[in-house]
């Protein structure tokens, strides 16, 4: 205890760059392929002593969040307790800064799951990360890749996780028009579950050579989203007036991405479509190695 007084971790953004739907297993579960990077933007959390566990959700996405074990936070810390052989897991206060939209296909909750997780391994001194990655999986598909938080090819469910390296540092804006969507609803529209997968990236790679493998790649829930929140198409449509070199709906949406070759042109881009939509998400970042 003496050790720790605050503890301070970030929940970034995640990105799916690409999404191809490959399949589906017996248990319903979708097979997917998916190329994902974060960004310097996301969620915080504040870890601090306390004499008895304490959650608490602020910032401007805080509203209506679940602050009882329906929130993955909760969920995480919890499952950690329970887990680990460990006895002297003292209370902990946690604080969430709630900076992401809420159901936005850029894993907010998720990021959240696994940065507590992250937070309190050191908080607590665990170091099984056996334990760590399980309880990552139990508490949803993509917690796994917010766990690594660094630029991964997934497959499977999304627990098959290859690091990749060299990827460009990438200048994003991030846009989303105020709209909820349901993942489960979005994959139940899906078309097809059974589409090509991704291409071999290409070595090495740039800015140019990653748009040129981009634009070979989908997001495979991008039409289905659409179909839901039509909204979503406003988005797309405001990045590509805004000079974005690529753009795309990330995850099962409506957040949608930009890519441009410079922060300066990000932050241009930003302003402008934040002045034509007040009311809208909007932000510039980029991505971490």
């Amino acid at each position: 205890m003496d050790t720790v007084v605050t503890l301070v971790e970030a929940a970034p953004a995640k990105l799916n760059l690409a999404l191809h739907v490959v399949g589906r297993r017996l248990d319903g579960y979708h097979k997917l392929e998916t190329l994902v990077v974060f960004t310097d933007y996301g969620d915080h959390l504040r870890l601090t002593p306390a004499p008895a566990d304490h959650f608490s959700i602020h910032g401007p996405y805080a509203r209506g969040l679940p602050v009882d074990a329906k929130n993955l936070v909760i969920g995480a810390r919890e499952s950690l307790r329970q887990m680990s052989k460990q006895t002297n897991l003292f209370p902990v206060a946690i604080r969430l800064e709630k900076n992401l939209p809420i159901a936005s296909g850029i894993g907010g909750g998720s990021s959240n799951a696994a940065a507590i997780l992250r937070a309190l391994a050191r908080y607590w001194q665990i170091d099984d990360s056996k334990i760590i990655a399980a309880i990552a999986l139990q508490l949803g598909a993509d917690v796994p890749m917010c766990l690594a938080a660094r630029p991964l090819l997934a497959q499977g469910i999304g627990e098959r996780i290859k690091p990749v390296c060299g990827l460009p540092k990438l200048f994003v804006v991030l846009v989303n028009p105020g709209v909820e969507i349901s993942t489960p609803q979005v994959f139940s529209n899906l078309a097809s579950r059974q589409n090509p997968p991704l291409q071999t990236l290409p070595d090495p790679v740039d800015f140019s050579s990653l748009l040129g493998w981009l634009a070979a790649s989908r997001n495979d829930l991008e039409t289905a989203a659409l179909a839901i929140a039509p909204v979503i198409a406003q988005s797309l449509a405001a990045l590509r007036a805004n000079n974005a070199s690529f753009v795309r709906m990330s995850g099962s949406g409506a957040t949608c991405f930009g890519l441009y070759e410079s922060e300066t042109a990000a932050k241009i881009a930003a302003q402008t479509i934040q002045r034509a939509q007040p009311d809208w998400f909007v932000t510039a970042t980029s991505t971490t190695e």
